[in-house]
């Protein structure tokens, strides 16, 4: 069974920084597609990022591109989502996904949102 177990949101001042971390099993980690994605109220699942943790690709949503860095810590089988320069736009609930095995989706930032998803964790820009 796919355990992601998410931590890292909170709120920030425009202009701030937060890192979202996303820790899992080994067999959900190891040559996978993870990412994350986020909901606001009213609006659609947006995908942000993805790593292929297989050869430590990335992909990136060009609404955080250069704003966002998405990285994994291998050992510890987690991944992270570094994001800084944040506005109020950038407020949502933002989820980590991993793909299933054998998903018919590519990895990329937009397929995250086909993922099995985490429970989620708040993220508030706000001055």
């Amino acid at each position: 069974q796919v355990q992601l177990v998410e931590s890292g949101g909170g709120s920030v001042r425009p202009g701030g920084s937060l890192r979202l971390s996303c820790a899992t099993s080994p067999s959900t980690f190891n040559n996978n597609c993870l990412g994350w994605f986020r909901q606001a109220p009213g609006k659609e699942r947006e995908g942000l990022a993805a790593i292929n943790t297989g050869g430590g690709r990335t992909y990136y949503a060009p609404t955080v591109k250069g704003r966002f860095a998405i990285s994994q810590d291998s050992a510890k089988s987690t991944v992270y989502l570094q994001m800084t320069n944040l506005n109020p736009d950038d407020t949502a609930m933002y989820y980590c996904s991993a793909h299933v095995r054998g998903t018919r989706y590519s990895c990329n930032e937009r397929n995250v949102v086909f993922g099995l998803a985490a429970q989620g964790t708040q993220v508030t820009v706000s001055s």
